[in-house]
């Protein structure tokens, strides 16, 4: 497989897909470039090996051209950051596209618009009609097809060779992150140096585990994690269940939890959960009290009480002291970490402490050689408020991607580049 460090793209003209998702404010101000940063080494190589960049990449989730949704508004940032003017172009799959790309120097570097504007993009037929037939449903999806493949060719036919630096997008099987590698042959299609990172981040945790290995995850709903936490339970020495989910286990153990979040319907799955921990000598880690508030408010009035024991009228936003314990006492322990999903709402720093102890718990395991691993958007922006980036081994930029990856599918913008 070619790799972006062998790779010379002097004189070549690179097609870069990058996850340029990044969120704006009501001004189209960047509230945070993480994303674009992540991405400067690759784009830079090219550059300095004297190659050209046709960057693609999509922003938000749009239902066709939307001004909100232009790559316009970070083409300032990104030029200053990559430290070149770099050109834009107001479509992706235009004529002027194609002659901007074209008659791209060694050195220059092109930001097309927004891939997403386009349905070809994503492959998904719109407009249809809420009560439109199957037939009339399939025929759009058809067409939708065959002009993806146009619609990608184009994309393909702007440069020489491909890079996927795009983790956060490689569970999605779009044209510009994984069908267009089908017009590059092996030697000049490659992931950036950041999905080189991420491949071997998750390939660490799933196939390189230094025991005991623990996996903290949190979240909301069971149901969503349940296909990540069943492929974990084969893998992990310990299985930590933080956030929302902790009271669906919890109701299913037959406690109270008051207004606390809880899939009532997912009991029995909870209960299985357990059952198949305990089968695989997994150790399943609970919370024992919780941080507790009358109204879902920083400023509510709170209290720590045992987490099978809320009162009627009050819900559980944290972990307590004494789960923050156990916790972490499991945590220093591990050699290899993987950490989903914040313990409760850090969003309130009233609620965030759960976090924060299970974050400088992970560092300092991390101090005494364990490998760490944190994804997940709300991880990722819990170790950021808590300035605990630096000390973890890898921060994923990866969402569903890294969730995906972990659950062990094959991810089609990965299997693109090694197929």
């Amino acid at each position: 497989m070619q790799t972006i460090d062998n790779y010379n793209f002097a004189g070549k003209k690179a097609f870069v897909r990058v996850d340029f998702n990044v969120p704006l404010d009501e001004n189209f101000n960047i509230t945070d470039d993480t994303r674009i940063r992540a991405a400067l080494p690759t784009l830079k190589k090219i550059l300095n090996d004297g190659g050209s960049v046709i960057i693609g990449s999509h922003l938000g989730r749009p239902k066709g051209v939307t001004d909100k949704f232009s790559l316009k508004h970070i083409l300032g940032h990104v030029s200053e950051l990559m430290g070149v003017d770099v050109q834009f172009v107001n479509d992706c799959v235009s004529e002027e596209a194609a002659v901007k790309a074209a008659a791209l120097q060694p050195g220059e570097a092109l930001l097309l618009e927004n891939l997403r504007f386009y349905a070809e993009e994503e492959g998904k037929p719109r407009g249809l009609a809420e009560d439109a037939t199957e037939e009339e449903k399939a025929a759009a999806k058809k067409a939708i097809k065959e002009s993806q493949k146009e619609f990608t060719k184009k994309l393909a036919s702007y440069a020489d060779c491909y890079v996927n630096d795009a983790f956060g997008t490689a569970h999605r099987a779009h044209a510009s992150t994984a069908l267009i590698a089908q017009y590059f042959d092996k030697d000049n299609k490659m992931f950036g140096y950041l999905m080189e990172k991420e491949v071997k981040a998750v390939d660490k945790i799933l196939n390189d585990i230094q025991r005991p290995f623990t996996a903290i995850m949190g979240g909301s709903k069971v149901s969503s994690k349940i296909d990540i936490i069943q492929n974990l339970l084969g893998k992990v020495d310990n299985l930590i269940i933080a956030g929302g989910m902790t009271y669906t286990f919890t109701k299913a153990m037959g406690g109270n939890i008051g207004l606390s979040i809880c899939e009532a319907d997912k009991l029995d799955l909870a209960i299985d959960l357990m059952n198949k921990a305990k089968e695989k000598g997994v150790n399943l880690v609970l919370a024992v009290d919780a941080k507790i508030a009358d109204s879902f408010s920083n400023d509510a009035k709170s209290k720590f009480v045992p987490v099978d024991q809320i009162p009627d009228g009050w819900e559980g936003l944290d972990i307590g002291p004494e789960s923050e314990k156990i916790f972490a006492d499991v945590i220093k322990e591990s050699k290899t970490i993987l950490w989903n999903g914040p313990t409760g709402v850090f969003e309130f720093d009233n609620f965030a402490h759960g976090s924060l102890a299970v974050g400088e718990a992970i560092v300092e395991a991390t101090k005494k050689g364990a490998f760490s691993l944190v994804g997940g958007g709300d991880s990722v922006a819990c170790v950021n408020k808590f300035g605990l980036a630096d000390g973890v081994s890898y921060v994923s930029t990866g969402g569903g991607a890294l969730l995906e990856a972990i659950e062990g599918k094959k991810l089609p913008g990965i299997a693109a580049i090694e197929e």
